[in-house]
């Protein structure tokens, strides 16, 4: 039983997936002191003469109404800027590593052909005998 949950916990995909939750939960805390500390401040900028930001309000008197624009850009940055580093950190050396050290494929027969090289083999051998079977 203990020897099963240990086959599972050390299969490849399951520590892969833990690696990357682990990861993406701190670049992502990173991500968003960033994005707090500096993206949202240059969002501002533009974004008039009050507190609230970059934004709209859809009735003027009323500021319940009013839209925050600046979170939704910061989270678009957030996602672009997390989707980069994953890619460029993570996905792309995998990739050239699994090019590097992956045994050839291509070297290695196919069922189908090993199939039909035992295929030919029996009728060549049935050839040579004249198609006379030994029981």
């Amino acid at each position: 039983m203990l020897k099963g949950f240990k086959d599972f916990l050390l299969r490849g995909n399951v520590l892969d997936l833990a690696v990357a939750v682990v990861m993406g939960a701190a670049f992502t805390a990173i991500v968003t002191a960033f994005s707090k500390g500096i993206v949202n401040p240059l969002i501002n900028i533009f974004g008039g003469n009050g507190d609230m930001g970059l934004g709209f309000r859809f009735v003027a008197d009323k500021p319940a109404t009013y839209v925050a624009l600046g979170p939704i850009i910061t989270a678009a940055i957030n996602f672009v800027l997390i989707a980069a580093v994953v890619y460029f950190v993570l996905v792309l050396p995998a990739t050239h590593a699994k090019k590097r050290w992956a045994k050839d494929t291509d070297a290695e027969a196919t069922d189908i052909q090993l199939l039909t090289e035992i295929r030919d083999l029996l009728a060549e051998g049935a050839q040579s005998s004249g198609g006379r079977h030994e029981s």
